[in-house]
């Protein structure tokens, strides 16, 4: 994109009272939005209000400082690192899911290694990983969870990954954060051709919170981080739920892992039902506030899930990719020792066959290290064949 170009596209977006929607019935009369800013007055209020017209005949004010800024940062992609690109409608970048959205960005930052599709303009990297919405889902949920729920969600992204799904989300704290490093596990240790993706309410040039800076450089190393604000777009309340229509309308789905009744997340999970998409819930107390969004979701007719095989059977998906071993889409973290089966058990009640599906363990040798791990106290055995960490 040449620099005239971009300040165009900048501009477009910049214009007060010029939304996503009206921008794009200018772009369906005119063409580049280099066309619309040559319009005569007249011409342009075939479309808009005289209003909307006398405000796309002014440049606006903090123009000229956000192309030299975004320009700038663009042009600072260098090898070896992640790259910077700024995608437009249409363009390869652009994933085609969001498309379908009632108002699609016209523009997108994004920062990683990773493209959408195919990318077939010849600007990315043949090393650079394909994200697929289609194979894609979004994992979501509270920002302060229990622990069980944090460990629910990393472990469930972490055998999403494993059975070589992008895992998208928000990089919020709690459930989003948790999410992001269970897909993390999966790629560092090598047993996923996975990535993660996450959609965030800032301009790419910052990270909020400032606590996962790194986590949102690691997340830039393998896989992508997604923006429509832009660069120095401070984080806004209005912004964040707003975002949300991007990580459901990037995923073929939404896992929601703890909600409260009134939470984001469960606008992520009511977008991505409207756009025909599955829903899923992780259930938990009934006397718990943080499982009422997800049992009112289950009643809204979510598919209750208690493992990442569920997910995968339900949207039939494949539980394994070529390269990986047949279990690897159930295995938890560490889930040969003690602690990682502790790890698999979380802090709720649950079944042997659960424990099977999270762990990939054989019967008899599952059996077996639960037995250990009751005689040294670790776990207490329920009624109804059910398990419950101590510690």
């Amino acid at each position: 994109m040449e620099r005239d170009e971009l300040a165009a596209w900048l501009r477009l977006t910049l214009t007060p009272g010029i939304g996503n929607g009206r921008a794009r019935k200018l772009l369906a009369a005119f063409g580049l939005p280099q066309a619309i800013f040559e319009q005569s007055d007249t011409g342009l209020r075939q479309v808009v209000t005289p209003a909307q017209a006398q405000a796309l005949r002014s440049p606006p004010a903090e123009l000229a400082n956000l192309v030299d800024h975004t320009w700038q940062w663009l042009q600072s992609s260098q090898p070896g690192h992640p790259a910077r690109r700024l995608a437009t409608l249409g363009d390869a970048h652009y994933p085609p899911a969001l498309l379908n959205l009632d108002d699609p960005p016209l523009l997108l930052y994004l920062l990683g290694n990773a493209v959408f599709g195919n990318a077939g303009d010849g600007t990315a990297d043949p090393a650079d990983l394909r994200i697929d919405p289609a194979r894609s889902l979004a994992v979501v949920g509270r920002p302060h969870p229990t622990p069980p729920g944090a460990a629910h969600a990393r472990l469930f992204s972490r055998a999403l990954a494993q059975a070589g799904l992008t895992v998208v989300s928000g990089l919020a704290l709690g459930i989003d954060a948790a999410a992001h490093e269970g897909a993390l596990d999966a790629i560092d240790d090598q047993t996923s051709h996975g990535a993660t993706v996450a959609v965030v309410g800032t301009g790419l040039d910052r990270v909020y919170p400032k606590a996962h800076r790194d986590l949102a450089h690691r997340i830039a190393r393998h896989g992508l981080l997604v923006s429509e604000y832009p660069l120095g777009t401070p984080p806004l309340t209005a912004n964040f739920p707003k975002r949300n229509r991007l990580i459901a309308g990037l995923a073929q789905g939404t896992l929601v892992v703890e909600a409260a009744l009134k939470s984001g997340s469960l606008i992520s999970a009511r977008l991505s039902a409207e756009q025909g998409k599955e829903v899923f819930a992780v259930p938990g107390s009934i006397h718990a506030a943080q499982s009422r969004g997800c049992h009112a979701l289950i009643k809204q007719g979510a598919k209750l899930v208690e493992s990442a095989q569920d997910v995968l059977e339900e949207l039939k998906w494949p539980l394994t990719q070529p390269g990986l071993p047949p279990a690897a889409a159930a295995q938890t973290p560490a889930a040969d020792t003690a602690d990682g089966l502790l790890t698999a058990l979380g802090f709720d009640p649950v079944g042997l066959d659960a424990l099977q599906a999270r762990t990939g363990w054989p019967t008899a040798d599952l059996q077996a290290q639960l037995m250990t791990l009751e005689i040294d106290g670790h776990i207490a055995r329920l009624p109804g064949g059910l398990f419950q960490r101590q510690a």
